[in-house]
């Protein structure tokens, strides 16, 4: 069977799952320019070549500008393309490897060619290193280099796209309550999510009857469809649940096959990672009252006035934040127009020229003259000042971007549409924690293909089954320092991480730095003495309980109010606590919808921290992980750290969104999160007082959420018990962890209690990989609990391990006095118990 006949079969394969072809690979691309060469079918394969083949450095990029650079520069002659049509279509592909035929073309002999070129290249905006070669041209004297750099300097790529429109009419999809990104992106179809129109098939599936036809015929209406909600895009950082909107409500980008970009959200609430991940793509996000507005209303949005009406009567106002925003759709999207001006600062430099008003400069806040709080000083520090205000633009450094196996597929596609071959960041890690354990055929490929293109570019690389992204790049992050991550639990433990959609990760990771508005911070402050049978996990859950007391968040989605959502968490009160401790805390600021977290430590701890992840990554480069001279070059700024160590605190005068005082004497029993909703915090005595379920079906002691200390406690309870009556799952979040685990007799116990051991790495967390039982009741460690995460109808409790333990051998949940008497095994072993691995004291460690 020929090309054509192998195409045309995956053609009707595609749209017979009401999706469009995949774009072509660099083989088929191979096929394509031989079918043009011979002028066979050239229609056909013209349409192929020009809108099939994605941009950037695409293997097939790479074989479509090598064609077509020989048919511009006229050193192969092709009858259905012209020099000057191959320019044009060389213009369409962003930047890469189309970049340096483009540049070349401006010094051609054929006029056509060069002004074709001129076009071309004034219209792109990935050109990196190439930037120099156009300005040694113009210096040159070549007349189109200086074209090109005055169409650059007067941002002529930004001011040819249309204007965002006066008005805006919309056909409202409205679904009501809260849509997370496990609706938009079910984690069980993660495996599909850079396929975006097939991944798209999913969205809401789980939520609604038939949401795709329905967006269907909305459309009948001849209007765009607004994606309209009450609180939308709660829980992960992933970028394929704006991906599916925008599939589903958005427009096709020329020459970029399977991808859109546009389209309208509205939502009482949208969530700030969410929010950003739509700036990033070219959406326009408002925040408005949307309760007016239902399924098929035709809507005008006016984004200058700020108005919405419906029938011409205004239903609700807004205001557009930030207040670049429309800039930003017109650039089609954030991250367009943040290259894009530096593009055209750089040309308005090198041509002498002034700075420009072409471009809306971001509100920033007047300086209140009070002192700055830690995260305004990490943040500060990253951007060369003291300190930000909430509310200021800036351009952080990031320090280390981490990237998991999910999201990692699409980072990569993002990278490539970047058209970049190395990272600016100081250090990127790619982990495979989310497919290890049980993965489809498009993981198992993916597992031997991503570890090289990370490595390539500088990226370090961690092999399935190593254990979870957080446990791993945790250990490699630099204290004060800023980073982020394309999972949301990407909140570091030192230093500070805003967690974004794999858009903005791939750009921190290739630029080194990324686009933030600074949020306002909420200081949590502990006080007191920690209660027997008390532990971090309750304290995770009594910052709700006490913000729920205090009138600052409600469970309620309807106008629900939450002092956290987009706001950085800080934590004091709680100085003494191991690194690893104080993750679980900033960990959970994700389920607070906060956009970042800071926990307030002692410096004895980070230097014990530090030490010894200095032997662990030595033990990576001896062990053969790449990139090694990334892990040497972490390694040589932990030491000059631990040569003078020190660590930032807020000033005594900095101001705060809101204060909570949380008084560790009043807690006295287990805080859980109740089915299904994280914020729903209560006491087991709250719930055992309630209608809420009580009976237990199944434990999951894994994830982020956990550390060896843990385990071992799960161990001490579970020890001469025998065989539970509950269905106990137990996965470890690292390699090492097991390893130690195996090796101090816990693995004999779990095997004792029946439970069933899984390899390090997320499990049960989030869904797509063993699931527990449909309907079931469960106590789970994990980090959230939307409906149907860890199973289909599944109601969830989160809480502590030592609960879990309990949970595992009652079979339901204890009263307050059973638990405290079953978890009497832990005292007097708690210094052995909750010990965690310090690498640089065990002799001749090797990473295994």
């Amino acid at each position: 069977m020929g090309f054509r006949e192998e195409y045309a079969a995956h053609v009707a394969e595609r749209e017979a799952l009401g999706v469009p072809p995949l774009p072509l690979t660099a083989e088929q691309t191979v096929e394509v320019i031989e079918f043009i060469k011979t002028g066979e079918f050239v229609e056909e394969m013209l349409d192929l070549l020009e809108n099939r083949v994605s941009p950037g450095v695409d293997d097939a990029a790479y074989v479509k500008a090598a064609f077509l650079n020989e048919v511009a520069l006229e050193e192969h002659h092709v009858a259905a393309i012209a020099p000057e049509e191959a320019v044009r279509l060389l213009g369409m592909m962003l930047g890469g490897y189309n970049v340096k035929p483009l540049v070349n073309c401006l010094s051609s002999k054929n006029e056509k060619v060069v002004e074709a070129a001129v076009k071309a290249l004034s219209h792109t905006l990935l050109v990196y290193d190439a930037f120099n070669d156009v300005e040694e041209l113009h210096k040159a004297g070549n007349e189109a280099a200086t074209k090109v750099l005055t169409s650059w300097a007067n941002a002529e790529w930004f001011l040819d796209k249309p204007e965002l429109a006066e008005k805006i009419t919309v056909t409202v999809f409205k679904v009501p309550g809260e849509t997370n990104t496990d609706d938009l992106s079910p984690a069980s179809e993660a495996f599909t999510r850079s396929d975006i129109p097939l991944h798209a098939n999913s969205m809401l599936t789980a939520k609604m009857e038939d949401p795709i036809g329905t967006i269907k015929k909305l459309k009948e209406k001849g209007h765009p469809v607004a994606y309209v909600g009450d609180v939308v895009g709660t829980g992960s950082s992933r970028k394929s649940g704006i991906n599916s909107v925008q599939w589903h409500m958005g427009e096709d980008i020329p020459g970029v096959p399977n991808k859109r970009t546009g389209g309208v959200v509205l939502g009482g609430i949208i969530a700030p990672i969410f929010f950003a991940t739509a700036e990033d793509s070219g959406a326009l996000p408002l925040e408005l009252d949307v309760t007016k507005m239902e399924m098929g209303d035709v809507v005008d949005i006016y984004p200058y006035k700020g108005e919405a009406h419906k029938d011409g009567e205004c239903i609700a106002t807004f205001k557009l934040r930030p207040n670049t925003i429309t800039d930003e759709v017109r650039a089609g999207g954030r991250i367009p127009l943040i290259i894009g001006r530096g593009l055209t600062s750089k040309a308005r430099a090198v041509l002498g020229m002034g700075s420009t008003d072409i471009f809306l400069t971001a509100e920033q806040p007047e300086d209140s003259g009070k002192g700055y709080t830690l995260a305004q000083k990490m943040v500060g520090k990253a951007c060369g000042m003291d300190g930000v205000r909430p509310g200021m633009y800036c351009e952080p450094e990031m320090s280390t971007v981490g990237s998991q196996d999910t999201t990692g597929p699409m980072t990569r596609d993002e990278i490539k549409e970047l058209a970049a071959l190395g990272f600016n960041a100081d250090l990127v890690m790619q982990s495979f924690c989310h497919t290890a354990a049980y993965p489809k055929p498009s993981d198992v490929q993916m597992h031997h293909t991503l570890p090289d293109f990370i490595a390539n570019r500088s990226g370090v690389a961690l092999r399935p089954g190593d254990g979870v992204i957080h446990s791993w790049l945790n250990r490699m992050v630099l204290p004060d320092t800023v980073g982020t991550g394309a999972d949301s639990h990407t909140r570091f433990p030192i230093g500070i991480s805003f967690p974004g959609g794999s858009g903005i990760v791939a750009f921190a990771a290739v630029t080194g730095s990324m686009p933030l508005t600074m949020p306002e911070s909420v200081l949590v402050r502990f006080k007191g003495e920690m209660q027997p049978g008390i532990t971090l996990r309750d304290l995770v859950n009594a910052i709700p309980h006490k913000a729920i007391k205090e009138g600052l968040l409600t469970v309620e989605k309807q106008g629900k109010k939450n002092i956290f959502a987009g706001r950085i968490l800080e934590i004091e009160g709680l100085p003494d606590l191991k690194v690893e401790q104080a993750f679980e805390l900033s960990d959970a600021s994700a389920e607070r919808s906060a956009a970042a977290c800071t926990v307030k430590l002692n410096t004895d701890p980070v230097v014990e921290y530090l030490k010894s992840n200095i032997v662990l990554l030595e033990s990576m480069i001896e062990a053969g992980y790449e990139d090694h001279r990334t892990l040497a070059r972490r390694i040589t700024k932990m030491e000059e750290w631990l040569k003078n160590p020190s660590l930032m605190e807020a000033d005594k005068d900095a101001e705060y969104a809101a204060v909570i005082e949380i008084d560790l004497n009043e807690i006295t029993e287990p805080i859980l999160a109740c089915p299904n909703d994280p914020d729903d915090v209560a006491t087991l005595s709250e719930i055992l007082a309630s209608d809420r379920p009580t009976k237990i079906d199944e434990v999951f002691v894994g994830s982020c959420m956990t550390n060896i200390g843990h385990y071992r406690a799960l161990g001490e309870v579970l020890k001469g018990e025998g065989a539970v009556p509950t269905r106990l799952w137990v996965c470890p979040p690292t390699k090492m962890d097991e390893k130690q685990l195996i090796e101090e007799g816990y693995y004999s116990l779990f095997g004792a209690a029946g439970a069933r051991t899984e390899i390090p790495g997320c499990s049960l967390c989030m869904g797509n990989q063993a699931r527990v039982a449909d309907n079931s009741i469960v106590l789970s460690t994990s980090t959230r609990n939307f409906d149907n995460r860890l199973g289909k109808g599944a109601q969830v409790y989160l809480g502590s391990a030592e609960l879990a333990a309990v949970c595992a051998l009652l079979g339901k949940l204890p009263t307050k006095e059973e638990y405290l008497e079953l978890t009497k095994k832990i005292q007097g072993k708690e210094a052995d118990i909750y010990k965690y691995l310090n690498f640089n004291l065990i002799p001749d460690y090797k990473l295994n």
